[in-house]
């Protein structure tokens, strides 16, 4: 009787079991990777209130938090990136974290504070922060009446408005604007003019 040799297993069998236990192996690590990284975060400053544009940019106005950022960490301000000379490049709401886009140079700045008048109140959506536009009407010569509204400076934003004292507080009709240095000439012309001068929310009309 003639004892027939055992069959040997093919080569490749192996190699597909050896293939298998790595993409295992690897996807394992990845879950694992995936998973690290998401419980990685990074502390970062956020506005503990509404910044307006042009505000220095100071540690007080901020808290610091621990935010899983991931891909996107570089694009914003940590605290030791909180320097000196800072200021908001826009307005920043009360809870958002501070974009490295939303902070500039103070030198750079090309815009100023300016407190105007408002010859007919302000809206109650109108607050620090809020865009607005500078209308006015200028005074007509040898008269006491105004010419057509039109708009003095359109890219205008509320830095702050002053209240009134006494018993019956009412909004003051004075408003801190940030306003583009270019329109100041301009602004101040209108002031000293005795043109009337009005705050209109952007996308309100006119």
């Amino acid at each position: 009787m003639t004892t027939q040799p055992r069959a040997r297993r093919a080569f490749w069998g192996d190699v597909r079991f050896l293939i298998g236990i790595a993409l295992v192996i690897l996807s394992i690590v990845g879950v694992w990777l995936i998973v690290s990284s998401a419980r990685q975060t990074t502390p970062i400053l956020q506005a503990n209130r509404t910044i307006t544009q042009g505000e220095a940019l100071v540690s007080d106005d901020f808290r610091v938090v621990e935010v899983s950022l991931g891909s996107v960490e570089g694009g914003y301000l940590s605290p030791q990136e909180l320097t000196g000379g800072l200021i908001a490049a826009r307005t920043l709401s009360d809870g958002e974290l501070l974009p490295a886009a939303a902070a500039a140079e103070a030198k750079s700045s090309r815009t100023t504070n300016i407190v105007i008048e408002s010859s007919v109140g302000l809206p109650e959506a109108v607050g620090p922060g809020t865009a607005v536009e500078l209308w006015y009407s200028p005074l007509i010569v040898d008269g006491d009446e105004f010419d057509a509204p039109r708009i003095l400076s359109a890219d205008v934003v509320v830095a702050s408005i002053p209240e009134g004292g006494g018993m019956l507080t009412q909004r003051s009709a004075a408003v801190e604007l940030v306003i583009n240095r270019a329109d100041v000439a301009d602004v101040l012309a209108a002031i000293t003019g005795g043109a009337a001068l009005s705050v209109v929310p952007v996308g309100s009309g006119s």
